[in-house]
């Protein structure tokens, strides 16, 4: 099953760490993630305006709601950047790559 059609919420609220393996095989099957200095699933976004970032930032904002587990997300004009780590486990975790996915979906 692909990442994007998986749910945060069918999962436990503490999941274990992902082994540093696996989380490359994870990143392979996203468009454009990294892991960035902070140990967070990572990746920056570029619009053409202030509007468009923040259309994306709400959108984000409501996936993260629905599937109950929040990125730090960072926006200014024509730029948004989305950082994920599981607080939760204090470590990088399957709920991290599902929403990173879900947030690949997004058009713009």
């Amino acid at each position: 099953m692909k990442l994007s059609e998986q749910s945060v919420r069918d999962l436990p609220r503490k999941v274990s760490a992902i082994l540093p393996e696996e989380i490359e095989a994870y990143l392979a099957q996203l468009d454009g993630w990294s892991v960035d200095v902070e140990d967070r699933v990572s990746k920056s976004f570029r619009f053409k305006n202030f509007a468009e970032a923040l259309e994306f930032v709400n959108k984000v904002g409501g996936i993260a709601e629905s599937e109950n587990h929040h990125p730090d997300v960072f926006f200014t004009w024509g730029k948004a950047m989305i950082a994920f780590r599981t607080h939760d486990s204090n470590a990088i975790t399957i709920k991290d790559f599902i929403l990173a996915a879900k947030i690949d979906e997004l058009a713009f």
